[in-house]
């Protein structure tokens, strides 16, 4: 007669519990659910191309206009974007659409997705 081991009761169990084995299903995860955050949609701005002397970079100045709180006067901010371009492609004068991404260099978070107009070349 041979003695079949007995298995070790699982830690936090009591003397007396019997010791009972997580199924698979419950530690996965159910398929088809939502367990992480949907991402948000990515930023998009459109602006018009001032530079494109570095490799691959252009410069992208985009107009943002909101009216003066007291006196409704229009005031137009300008911000400049390095973005990204790949194929070199923009040229300055273009309106192109830069979307926001990973860090690409210190100061370089943007890529161009698409020229929306062309400039005129002189």
């Amino acid at each position: 007669m041979t003695e079949q081991p007995q298995p070790a009761p699982m830690a936090g169990a009591g003397a007396g519990a019997p010791a009972v084995a997580e199924s698979s299903t419950d530690a996965a995860p159910q398929e088809g659910a939502a367990t992480e955050r949907a991402q948000a949609p990515r930023t998009q701005k459109i602006g018009r191309v001032v530079s494109d002397k570095m490799q691959k970079t252009v410069v992208v100045a985009v107009d943002s206009v909101h009216r003066h709180r007291l006196y409704h006067k229009r005031i137009t901010r300008t911000s400049k974007f390095l973005a990204h371009d790949e194929h070199e492609e923009c040229k300055p004068g273009d309106v192109v659409r830069i979307e926001e991404t990973r860090p690409l260099s210190k100061r370089k978070r943007w890529v161009v997705r698409e020229i929306v107009e062309r400039g005129i070349q002189i």
